[in-house]
């Protein structure tokens, strides 16, 4: 078998890191500016203007396409079909995949109660938008057809309203956009994320939409909240209403609302039932916050809860303990679970495939725009097709004057191709309406056909009159536009499902009440991070102290059992949290492990503890490299009920110490070459970010470090003049040897 020749090694070709096949040891450099616009760019533009961001009509392509294709299959006025054959045909416009195609189905379903008026009128299981679990079954197993409220999406669709555009493979057309006579941009809720930007609209009441777009063409001061209150969401629940945030909402386009369950208490059984909660809420999510809430000790008014969801709807069973109060109970629910939630509100919309965020109020503007433009189109189509009738029933007009000689014109042409000129010729008329007389049957080649049929000359000369009448006048098209407005809204509108508490009514859930009890308790804490938390009467009773082999005490203080500590690791963290989360221990225990009660990361230590009692004053962070931080300590005080604080302090240099004070104080720093400096903490500014370098204080020699630090009183240093400095930095003295007595464990806390 004869060998392959080698190939030459200047020859071999090698595909570099960019894309770039080059020779080997060539490099193709190309600027990241320039790969962004050639290779990035394309695919940013493509996600917002045809996928995620939708258009003045409520929809996203998506949406679209599935839609028009359900129409083009007969599933307007027709039965319902298999999901599978629907997700089948929608695959000639969207290349995207079944199951993609079958989830936008699920999502305009009735069944699935997203939408106020859902498009697409189901048959079988398509989940519910208020459960996280609940699947929807596979599409062979379901199936649909195009709800009523279509035909308001499809009305003028054949009448050239809209521009029709190629499939993504140019074997058929498809609608640019779908030609809704009523704002479904509003009706309908939508959210969808692009590249660098998203999209979060709200669905609001069909009728109340379209009474606001009505008014806002009458008149375009008038008040929006007037007509428009609020959103309306397909899953009821209640709108707490405050007038400065919606308004702000409609006008800028952004802001949020927010949404509280509601509830019922059954007294017989003792208990709450939860029967419709916020959009943006999942039934999963409240039970498993509750359940977090009950293992916490939070909540003890509860003894069981549990999903009862059934075809009658959603319904969420909470069993009361004997003398809960279901009103205390149900505000500090609304405080601390998904049971009242906010939905964030982001308008942004597509606008001749630029991506605008928009108030209503332009969203109306720029709808009642671009449905005008509809119309006009379809006024245009209309006038064309009367014009083309009436052009050759006047055609027909002439042929009555003398019937005899148009059939002896035909009768006497020898060739099939000459009738239409000898027609022509014969009688004056053009081409097109010589094709028109051509093509009538033998037997409506009498005078009786022909007077009934150009009896529609006057009514269609008429009718076009008036199409170019209202076509020539912006009232007359206005109007034309409320009309249709009024028919939609009376036909397809509905009662409000979700119901506005105003202030006046709205009950605000009661000032968090704080029911950890509080007493005298004395901490403990081990160099290896473990805590104890132990009573007065236990600690009188107790004996030695029990540490893990190796380790020892850290510090031990006198506090509360309310009191916060701030644990500072060696991976430049801080993890907050209260004592009272820790139970009450035993000096015979090992006590917790901070680590696996904070949840830190692996291969993560504790560095030190503090106490930083109601936030006064600051704390200071010894460096190794001799440096020190002055860092308010309410920098560390947060409003949320964060555990975990990244960069609580510099990563620039290990951390030797670190101490709260509530006033300035003398501390002596010692370094590993037997050098001590005393300082004032007065001479230390605070610095505003918790992770800054600091300040150099001690001059540290090379090859040492700062080792320890003291307060001046727990140093025994006598001769405090000789190692005491004015100015930073400063390298100290040699530590002399009756200022060096055992001292305890240094601070840090």
């Amino acid at each position: 078998m004869a060998r392959k020749k080698k190939e030459p090694e200047q020859n071999k070709k090698k595909v570099n890191t960019d894309g770039v096949v080059g020779l080997v040891g060539s490099t193709t450099e190309q600027a990241i500016s320039e790969t962004l616009e050639i290779n990035y760019m394309p695919y940013a533009m493509s996600v917002i203007v045809s996928r995620a961001i939708p258009e003045i009509d409520g929809f996203k392509p998506s949406h679209r396409k599935l839609l028009y294709t359900m129409y083009k299959m007969g599933l307007l006025n027709g039965g319902r079909t298999k999901s599978a054959n629907i997700v089948g045909q929608t695959m000639r416009l969207n290349p995207h995949g079944d199951a993609a195609i079958y989830e936008t189905m699920v999502r305009l379903a009735k069944g699935n109660e997203t939408l106020l008026h859902p498009f697409v009128d189901s048959k079988g299981n398509f989940g519910k938008v208020y459960s996280r679990d609940m699947a929807y079954a596979a599409a062979r197993y379901t199936e649909a057809k195009l709800d009523g409220i279509c035909t308001e999406l499809f009305r003028d669709i054949d009448s050239d309203t809209v521009d029709m555009v190629d499939n993504y493979d140019a074997t058929m057309k498809e609608p640019a956009l779908l030609p809704t006579t009523f704002p479904n941009v509003l009706v309908s809720a939508n959210q969808g994320i692009a590249v660098g930007m998203a999209s979060n609209i709200c669905s609001f009441n069909l009728k109340e939409v379209c009474d606001t777009t009505i008014a806002l063409m009458n008149n375009p001061d008038h008040d929006i909240l007037e007509t428009l209150p609020g959103p309306d969401f397909s899953t009821g629940a209640e709108l707490l209403f405050d007038a400065n945030a919606t308004r702000e909402i409609y006008t800028t386009g952004r802001g949020s609302f927010k949404l509280r369950a509601k509830w019922r208490y059954v007294k017989e059984g003792n208990l709450i039932e939860i029967y419709e909660i916020p959009y943006s809420a999942t039934s999963e999510a409240i039970m498993d916050k509750v359940a977090d809430l009950i293992k916490a000790g939070k909540i003890k008014e509860i003894n069981d809860m549990r999903d009862e969801t059934d075809l009658g709807g959603l319904k969420l069973t909470i069993d009361l303990k004997r003398g809960a109060d279901p009103e205390k109970l149900m505000q500090k629910l609304f405080r601390l679970t998904p049971l009242q939630d906010s939905f964030a509100c982001n308008f942004n919309i597509l606008i001749a495939g630029m991506p605008r965020v928009l108030g209503v109020g332009e969203i109306l503007e720029e709808w009642t725009a671009w449905r005008t433009d509809c119309v006009k189109r379809r006024l245009f189509f209309q006038i064309g097709k009367k014009q083309d009738r009436l052009h050759l029933l006047k055609g027909l007009e002439r042929i009555l004057l003398d019937i005899d000689k148009a059939i002896a014109i035909i009768r006497e042409t020898e060739m099939e191709n000459e009738v239409v000129p000898n027609l022509m010729i014969g009688f004056g008329i053009d081409e097109i309406q010589a094709n028109y007389v051509a093509e009538i049957k033998l037997r409506n080649i009498n005078k009786e056909y022909i007077l009934k049929q150009i009896k529609a000359v006057d009514e269609l000369e008429k009718e076009i009159a008036e199409l170019k009448d209202i076509l020539g006048s912006s009232r007359k098209l206005k109007n034309l536009i409320i009309k249709e407005l009024e028919e939609v809204s009376k036909k397809y509108g509905q009662p409000r499902k979700t119901e506005i508490v105003y202030e006046t009514a709205q009950i605000e859930p009661d000032e968090e009440e704080d029911d950890t009890p509080d007493y005298p308790v004395t901490l403990f804490v081990s160099k290896a991070g473990y805590l104890k938390k132990i009573t007065a009467q236990s600690l009188r009773m107790s004996g030695e102290q029990k540490f893990k082999e190796g380790d020892s005490l850290a510090f031990s203080r006198e506090t509360t059992n309310k009191a916060e500590i701030l644990v500072f690791t060696d991976k430049f963290q801080c993890y907050k949290s209260r004592l009272s989360e820790f139970e009450d221990g035993k000096a015979s225990l090992l006590g917790d492990y901070l680590p696996q009660k904070l949840g830190m990361d692996a291969g993560e230590n504790v560095l030190h503890v503090i106490l930083p009692g109601d936030y006064k004053g600051f704390v200071l962070f010894f460096f190794e490299n001799g440096k020190v931080a002055k860092v308010p300590l309410s920098a560390y005080e947060t409003k949320t009920n964060r555990k975990r604080l990244l960069a609580a302090f510099s990563d620039k240099s290990p951390l030797k110490d670190a101490v709260a004070l509530t006033a300035d104080a003398q501390v002596a720093l010692y370094s590993t070459d037997g050098r001590v400096l005393v300082i004032s903490t007065a001479l230390l500014l605070p610095k505003t970010t918790k992770n800054t370098q600091g300040v150099s204080v001690m001059g540290i020699k090379k090859k040492a470090k700062l080792d320890h630090v003291l307060l001046l009183e727990e140093s025994g240093i006598t001769n405090v003049s000789r190692y005491r400095s004015r100015s930073i930095p400063a390298a100290g003295a040699l530590l002399k040897e009756e200022d060096s007595l055992e001292k305890q464990a240094s601070f840090d806390i």
